[in-house]
């Protein structure tokens, strides 16, 4: 099988989908690796390494796409200025695409039906389900503590003030006082990391054992009154609430929210589009000078004032909707997501060609379209909510 490794095209991103390790495995399984020129070297990894472990280098990722039987990409596909095309319109019918698409969020449901109709079979990562035989392949759990760390160090430079205790002899300051909302994976990361600037720490789950982690952190609980036969799913995973428990969570959130300097936002339902969890209104009860990192933000985002990719200021808060903030810590970053991508080829892969069993859970979630029709259920949903 050929496989296909392109350069990353969204602005700042600077991971890539395969390192040198992972691709002297895949040669050594029998495949051929095409990797277009300088594609890792935001990741300080050189052509050079490439070809020494049996890659070969293309300078033209047009024929990567051409003649690669599957793509491997970290972000969705974008419109390429340089070629002032679409990398969907450089894909061909059959071909396989694993990447992050977050195909629930409005943003790329152009590009997610631009995918079906190109006949492209697209898999994406954030849809791996959290199952013990797929954890070596869950690259949102990878990256989700990346931007958990990262987005923290990235909130508390924004901050307009000290985050720890501090005391000099021009007087002293009180720590600030973060609030974590959805202590997920990223989420518990953020946590850490605060708790480690010498943040005060504070915390709302709607699920009470993801709350009980991030007080089992040094963070104290911020009781959201939802049911857990309302809050949580399959796996253990956040459900969708219905409008009426929505308002219930903000008003458990915007309680707090004059209290604390920075607000941490990685509350996600798989496969759906991200919950608005801060309204308007609720960021003029904050602070002047406070934070909200919103990480949910490849998702839809749960602040309504957050923009996608900007960090922006309203009713004097600052607002970061930066999405690819894992990109911000590329040489981990993709060390992970590079074997997660590994580990799904060994697991999709046999007699060197991509096998689908639609009845396997892995498949079932990452399935995203496939014979010319998008088949993931929330894209659908979302799609549907949009129109309706």
């Amino acid at each position: 099988m050929i496989i296909g490794v392109p350069r990353e095209i969204m602005n700042d991103e600077n991971r890539v989908a395969a390192t040198p390790t992972t691709i002297k495995a895949m040669i050594a399984d029998g495949h051929e690796v095409l990797v277009e020129k300088d594609a890792g070297i935001g990741s300080y990894f050189s052509d050079a390494d490439y070809e020494q472990v049996g890659a070969r280098i293309l300078d033209d990722v047009r024929e990567l796409y051409a003649r690669a039987d599957l793509i491997l990409k970290v972000k969705e596909p974008l419109y390429h200025e340089t070629l002032q095309m679409h990398e969907v319109d450089m894909m061909h019918p059959g071909q396989h695409l694993i990447s992050f698409i977050h195909p629930a969020s409005p943003s790329n449901h152009a590009m997610v039906t631009k995918l079906a109709q190109a006949g492209v079979v697209a898999l994406t990562l954030d849809g791996v389900p959290r199952i013990s035989r797929a954890q070596s392949m869950d690259a949102l759990t990878s990256m989700s503590t990346c931007a958990g760390y990262k987005g923290m160090l990235m909130a508390a430079c924004e901050y307009a003030g000290f985050v720890p205790q501090i005391f000099s002899a021009a007087g002293g300051s009180k720590p600030a006082k973060v609030l974590v909302v959805g202590a997920g994976v990223a989420g518990l990361q953020a946590l850490a990391t605060a708790k480690r600037l010498g943040a005060q720490c504070f915390a709302l789950d709607i699920r009470a054992t993801a709350l009980e982690q991030a007080v089992s952190l040094g963070a104290k609980p911020v009781e959201s009154g939802i049911p857990e036969s309302i809050s949580v799913g399959e796996g253990g995973y956040a459900k969708a609430l219905s409008d009426a428990w929505l308002l219930k969570e903000r008003a458990a959130i915007a309680a707090v929210l004059p209290e604390v300097d920075i607000v941490y936002l990685s509350a996600l339902v798989p496969g759906e589009q991200a919950p608005i969890l801060i309204d308007a209104d609720m960021v003029q009860l904050m602070k002047p000078g406070s934070v909200i990192m919103d990480v949910s933000i490849d998702q839809g985002g749960n602040c309504a004032l957050t923009q996608g990719g900007q960090t922006i200021k309203a009713h004097h808060v600052t607002i970061s909707g930066i999405k690819n903030i894992p990109a911000r810590l590329a040489v981990s970053a993709t060390t992970m997501l590079a074997h997660n991508m590994l580990n799904l080829l060994k697991y999709f892969v046999q007699d060197n060609a991509i096998n689908l069993d639609l009845n396997d859970e892995v498949v079932q979630g990452m399935l995203v379209c496939a014979k010319g029709e998008i088949v993931h259920e929330g894209t659908l949903a979302a799609m549907q909510s949009v129109t309706s």
